[in-house]
């Protein structure tokens, strides 16, 4: 009799979940899309340089992505399916800034534009992987 009851009682434990972390332990994905994230860094061919204060994201749930590379402001259209995401050709203003902004602007272009990125969310920080394994470490703004 006993076993008879854990049998039916097991799958309502399992559904409940746990009270912390109840999105997670669903399978539940946060949302990436209308938040504000700053580029706290990149990270190309195993090197990790830190982004310029001015580095910003939004990736609109109508397809549209914004932001700043570093020096220039930028737009383009964006698909996101679950934790894909796919950024089009960038439009971007043309300032010049110095060397080292626009290495790292050069760097993040190629990484948000070389193909399917996969998303993974940790609270207030996501990271954007390339199939290439180059990853942009990004935070949620303070201003959020």
């Amino acid at each position: 009799m006993t076993l008879a009851v854990a049998a039916v009682l097991l799958p309502f434990a399992v559904a409940c979940g746990s009270e912390k972390g109840d999105s997670e332990a669903m399978g539940v994905q946060q949302p990436v899309t209308g938040i504000d994230w700053r580029v706290d860094s990149i990270t190309v061919g195993g090197t990790n340089r830190p982004a310029p204060a001015p580095a910003r994201l939004r990736i609109d749930e109508d397809g549209r992505a914004a932001g700043n590379l570093g020096c220039n402001h930028f737009s383009a259209r964006a698909t996101v399916r679950g934790d894909r995401i796919t950024i089009g050709d960038l439009r971007t203003t043309r300032m010049a800034c110095g060397e080292e902004r626009m290495a790292f602007e050069r760097a993040l272009a190629r990484t948000l534009t070389t193909g399917t990125l996969t998303a993974e969310r940790h609270a207030a920080k996501l990271t954007l992987t390339d199939g290439d394994g180059d990853r942009v470490h990004l935070s949620r703004s303070a201003s959020e």
